[in-house]
């Protein structure tokens, strides 16, 4: 008898492929595309999550004669990602929505329609890797450095990873492309996406005030002495480390070292009093948790290289020692831990200790 498995179509090359490999495999495949709203950008960026891309992801299903569903996700989306996104710029964080979305909204519609139809797995297009045993399922990262995925799967649950299959995860991006070529996939020339998909055009800052309300106040800009260096038009348009955008005269580059919500302030420093030692972290959650005082590795935001360190930490906080000072650690943003290549659990930094 023949598995049953979803195959979430993004409308993209990767999940296009992870598709066509379940179709020849021989398994029952049903395409499903998560509809999250109509985020076509209106600045020539590739986006995903756009119309263009549910009608790439209904073309894909076509060519491979598999049944086609399109799942309505625009509420639990808006409560799950968007509120929460707007809500986190307003108090001064950087929140990474990317790693929101996975479990609470992609993955928790994809297992509970696997449920509903009796599917095995669920496959996406993600660069990670899922390696099963006695003691379930165990995340690791992708083989493809460039598009490795693994932080941000690093919040789903033991139940959804046991349904998901990421066929793309042994491969390079090149390998991935040129069997879509080989095979004759509608997307197989597609360009990459590129940013958060329901980013406004005029950026960030734009989107918070779209969503909010009543977005964040004027205030001050301060040294790390308290003296006022100017103004600005709201905390949200900044982010730890940042040095743009703040419209100062100082007689040396000054960064963003911290961003106070209550206050409407945004303090400046030199680079060196962005460099952090220690980050508590709150929210945690694992799949595999570490052993005590054992040696790991971590990843503060997704483009940062993993670094080492040691975890102090009791239920679902803690607090990380950096094995060296690392730069602009960023409230918001989720911290990963790993043990080599595999992928231990997470949590999201709320407070970091300067040098």
């Amino acid at each position: 008898m023949r598995r049953r498995a979803l195959a979430a179509l993004s409308g993209g090359v990767d999940s296009a492929y992870a598709a066509w490999s379940l179709v020849r495999s021989g398994d029952e495949v049903i395409g499903v595309h998560l509809v999250m709203g109509d985020f076509a950008g209106g600045d020539g960026v590739p986006r995903c999550c756009s119309t263009e891309d549910a009608a790439d992801a209904r073309r894909v299903a076509d060519f491979l004669g598999i049944p086609f569903y399109r799942v309505n996700a625009r509420e639990d989306f808006k409560r799950e990602v968007l509120e929460p996104f707007a809500e986190a710029y307003a108090a001064g964080r950087t929140p990474n929505p990317c790693v929101w979305c996975n479990p609470g909204v992609k993955w928790r519609a994809l297992c509970r329609m696997a449920r509903e139809v009796g599917a095995e797995a669920v496959a996406t297009g993600h660069y990670a890797r899922v390696v099963r045993g006695l003691s379930g399922p165990r995340l690791f990262s992708g083989r493809e450095r460039k598009k490795e995925q693994s932080y941000f799967l690093s919040f789903l649950s033991p139940e959804q990873l046991a349904l998901a299959e990421f066929p793309v995860g042994e491969m390079q991006k090149s390998e991935v492309r040129a069997a879509v070529m080989a095979a004759g996939l509608p997307v197989a020339g597609k360009a990459e996406s590129q940013d958060v998909c329901f980013v406004e055009p005029g950026g960030y800052a734009k989107t918070v005030e779209k969503l909010l309300p009543n977005p964040p106040p004027p205030g001050e800009i301060v040294d790390l002495e308290g003296r006022r260096l100017g103004g600005h038009r709201g905390v949200h348009h900044f982010t730890i480390g940042q040095r743009k955008g703040a419209r100062v005269a100082a007689r040396e580059p000054l960064y963003v070292v911290e961003i106070d919500a209550e206050r409407a302030q945004v303090i400046l420093g030199p680079k060196e009093a962005c460099y952090s030692e220690r980050a508590k972290v709150a929210g945690l959650r694992w799949l595999s948790a570490p052993k005590p005082d054992e040696r790991l590795t971590v990843k503060v935001r997704y483009r940062s290289p993993a670094v080492g360190c040691r975890l102090e930490w009791s239920g679902d906080g803690g607090e990380i020692i950096f094995d060296d000072p690392q730069r602009a650690v960023t409230p918001g943003q989720a911290a990963v831990f790993y043990r080599g290549d595999e992928v231990l659990g997470a949590g999201t930094l709320v407070l970091t200790k300067k040098r």
